[in-house]
């Protein structure tokens, strides 16, 4: 069995991690200087992987299953309900108010469907308790989706994926990662995680090196302790262009996206049965991707882009 690896000119629509919202958390001061300067999108060529700076953008969406428009005239107000701090997709803006990926995708899908949207925070873990007793009618705080979360609501499609990649030093970027060609290499991996049972399962002749800790992770390449690092593209990717990286290193090879690993994607989440909201913001995020406004979304956020 090879390694399912994706094309980042054309994705096919993960868990929920507390480990990589601490992680891109300790990242936010350097994105917020990225932020301010929303890149332009580059093309792509054969290096695109290997270096830092705009990027292609997936896309999550089949543009020959264009979902028919539905019945909107029902929804007057769509009340959103997302977490208080996992940046850059959720948290509290310099006015105090809701900020991120997701609270400005929101945003665009209710200007899509002509609703009033609302938007408030509150914790993770509150938030399906919070949905189920009619407190909000959809949850987008990056949530994935998982057949024990899909028994109490339902999802849209996926809008975003979090694939696992390779990083190396600058020096040794590989353009493709295939198991063979790292036979006898040190792979650094957090210990425990699905991205190292996915090692274990799928680069059988890499040497695997696990840590603790991300900061670990990432000190051992900068040092050259191991060969390769192997994880969240997510968090790897503002880690990269950002001061803590010095520069040193870069993806190596094309994202990894095996469901069974890493999960099925990241979904809307309403209440179940709601098939009327749930059809509408499918529609919406179609929508919102065919115009461009998901590219532009995406690129203000992500200018080292995780695919």
């Amino acid at each position: 069995m090879q390694p399912q690896m994706v094309n980042s000119s054309n994705q096919i629509p993960l868990t929920r991690c507390r480990a990589t919202a601490l992680a891109l958390g300790m990242l936010l001061a350097a994105w917020m200087s990225l932020f301010s300067a929303a890149p332009a999108l580059a093309q792509t060529s054969a290096q695109a992987v290997s270096q830092p700076g705009p990027q292609a953008v997936p896309g999550f969406w089949d543009p020959r299953r264009r979902p028919d428009r539905p019945d909107l005239s029902r929804i007057t107000v769509i009340r959103f309900l997302t977490e208080t701090d996992y940046p850059p997709f959720n948290f509290t803006g310099p006015d105090g108010n809701p900020a991120g990926f997701n609270v400005d995708l929101a945003r665009l899908l209710c200007e899509e469907i002509k609703v009033t949207c609302t938007v408030q925070m509150r914790r993770f873990e509150t938030l399906l308790d919070a949905i189920s007793s009619n407190r909000g009618d959809a949850i987008i705080a990056s949530m994935a989706v998982t057949p024990q979360i899909r028994a109490r609501v339902d999802f849209t499609d996926p809008y975003y994926r979090a694939p696992a990649r390779f990083v190396a030093r600058k020096s040794a970027v590989m353009p493709e990662i295939r198991p063979e060609y790292l036979e006898g290499k040190k792979v650094g991996v957090i210990a425990g995680s699905t991205h190292e049972a996915y090692l274990k399962a799928m680069f059988t002749d890499a040497v695997l090196v696990p840590f603790p800790s991300d900061d670990a992770l990432r000190q051992a390449l900068k040092r050259s302790e191991v060969d390769f690092i192997f994880g969240d593209a997510i968090s790897f990717a503002f880690w990269i262009n950002g001061s803590d990286s010095g520069d040193c290193c870069a993806f190596s090879g094309g994202p990894f996206i095996e469901s069974r690993f890493f999960g099925e994607g990241i979904g809307i989440a309403v209440r179940k049965g709601n098939d009327t909201l749930r059809q509408a913001l499918n529609w919406a995020l179609f929508r919102v991707w065919e115009k461009g406004r998901y590219t532009d979304l995406w690129l203000r956020y992500f200018s080292v882009s995780p695919f």
